[in-house]
């Protein structure tokens, strides 16, 4: 379940809640009685690197031939997308 951080708007005090995604935001400060606002940090999960597909790791390093070779074995790893399927010619 996760944890929400509240704060108080009257008091200012500031609790941490764990609660269901379908429970209700609290509303009421245990403290003063005071309203209740949800605080938002930062998420807990990080990505990293210039994207998620399987071409962008991959270096250029291996020279031109290497591209050639790797894209003609596996079609998947093309990064345009074709306008409509072709039937292969072989």
């Amino acid at each position: 379940m996760p944890t929400y951080a509240y704060a108080c708007t009257s008091c200012d005090h500031r609790f941490d809640a764990v609660q269901s995604f379908s429970d209700d935001a609290l509303t009421v400060c245990p403290e003063c009685g005071g309203s209740l606002r949800k605080q938002y940090g930062s998420i807990g999960v990080t990505f990293n690197g210039s994207g998620f597909y399987r071409t962008d790791s991959r270096s250029n390093a291996g020279g031109a031939k290497k591209d050639q070779a790797s894209s003609k074995s596996d079609s998947s790893t093309s990064t345009s997308p074709a306008p409509a399927k072709a039937p292969a010619s072989n």
